[in-house]
This record gives C-alpha cells, structure tokens and sequence, in this order.
C-alpha cells in the first residue's frame, strides 16, 4: 500500500507499507542508489535468513554483505525468527539494540552461526549506511 506524507504542501514523500512488495523494491532502489555503503567487514561477513511474523502471515527476507533484500537465500548458514514490529525496530529504526534485548530476553529466536552476528552487533555502521538508513525510514509507513 502506498501512501503520502507532505510538508507543507510543498513536498511529499510517497510511503509504502513495511515489508510489502512496493517496499523491498524501493529498497533495492535506494541501496542501488546509495553506491558503496562502506560496509565493515563484521558485516560484511553476515550471512542470514530472516523470517518477520505477523499477524497476516509471514514474510521471508536475507541478509548477505551487510544488505537486506526480500527473500531466503539457499545455504544461508544463519537464521532468525523475530516478529514484524521488532524488525521495524532493527531495520527501519536501526535499532541494533533492540534486536540485542529480544534476543536475551527470547522474543527472537536464531539458529546456526551466531559468532557473525555477535561480532556483527558490535560494528557502528558507516555514515553511508547511517544515510540510507534515514532514506529508508522516511519511505516507510
């Protein structure tokens, strides 16, 4: 679904629901978009896939150098399993805490290697991927 948010009637930004289609593909455009992220190499070195409940039904999404794209990866050798709302918290809030918190306090659950996804959480990430971070938050509603 997409929606509109103007300021001041001067410009809008067109939103698209979290995890929809129209939102993965505005996605990859802006990741297209943002040219090299300078990615640390921790999280680089991630390799996982990611399945976001909710409500309506589960929705399969990855991770492979640093990049979220829609979809699981066959011989990811990571997985996580984590509701729709914390997911928003990590991936459109960047909120790494967040994911950190519902882990020890198991609101989501991983399997697999999780030695790169420590060392992965303790990256701070570059000032390109802080950039599209804000890019994607503000195209999400």
């Amino acid at each position: 679904m997409l929606a509109a948010r103007c300021v001041a009637a001067l410009s809008c930004i067109v939103t698209y629901a979290f995890l929809s289609d129209e939102w993965f593909a505005k996605l990859d455009e802006l990741v297209a978009a943002a040219g090299d992220l300078h990615i640390p190499a921790a999280m680089m070195a991630v390799e996982l896939n990611i399945t976001i409940t909710s409500p309506t039904g589960a929705v399969e999404a990855s991770v492979k150098q640093g990049v979220l794209a829609r979809g699981h990866r066959p011989g990811a050798p990571t997985s996580l399993t984590l509701s729709a709302e914390l997911a928003r918290k990590i991936f459109v809030e960047a909120d790494t805490a967040a994911g950190i918190q519902a882990f020890l306090a198991g609101e989501m659950t991983a399997e697999g290697d999780l030695a790169k996804l420590v060392a992965m959480q303790l990256e701070e990430p570059s000032a390109q991927q802080k950039q599209l971070a804000a890019a994607v938050a503000k195209i999400t509603s």
